[in-house]
């Protein structure tokens, strides 16, 4: 993505939750009335389960499997939009990769949560870190019991 004009374009992070979704169909709308592109992340963060000596590269092609299939149906969500878009599956941080990636974009879309639970807890919040860090303004859409009142 290097060589291409970013401010044209919209991250968006994938994780295949509902609230990500929701995060996507946010930025399609946003992307239509706008004339931008989107550029789809997923972060395979592996944590300590690639120190596992029993399953870890087990559990490495089922996170990289639940990634691809993530970035597909997104994939096929703006195809059915008729937005331009590119994905990327890379190894790391989902908070620092969209971080990375927000360099130069017209603005970086999350979900307010993920999968979170125990693995929120210990690796912390993607929403979190990329509000504080990312290079570009990032919208945060929050879940439908927040925004129906």
């Amino acid at each position: 993505m290097s060589e291409k004009d970013l401010s044209k374009w919209i991250v968006v992070g994938v994780d295949g939750s509902e609230d990500g979704e929701r995060a996507l169909r946010w930025a399609l709308e946003t992307a239509q009335r706008r004339d931008l592109s989107i550029l789809l992340v997923h972060g395979l963060d592996v944590g300590l389960s690639a120190a596992d000596p029993y399953g870890g590269g087990y559990v490495l092609e089922q996170l990289q499997d639940a990634g691809r299939l993530a970035l597909e149906a997104a994939s096929k969500m703006c195809a059915d939009a008729g937005i331009e878009c590119e994905s990327k599956l890379e190894m790391g941080s989902p908070g620092y990769l969209l971080v990375e990636e927000s360099r130069g974009a017209a603005m970086l879309v999350i979900g307010s949560r993920g999968h979170g639970g125990f693995v929120g807890l210990l690796l912390g919040s993607v929403s979190n870190a990329c509000v504080h860090h990312a290079h570009c303004p990032v919208v945060v859409v929050p879940p439908p019991e927040r925004t129906d009142r």
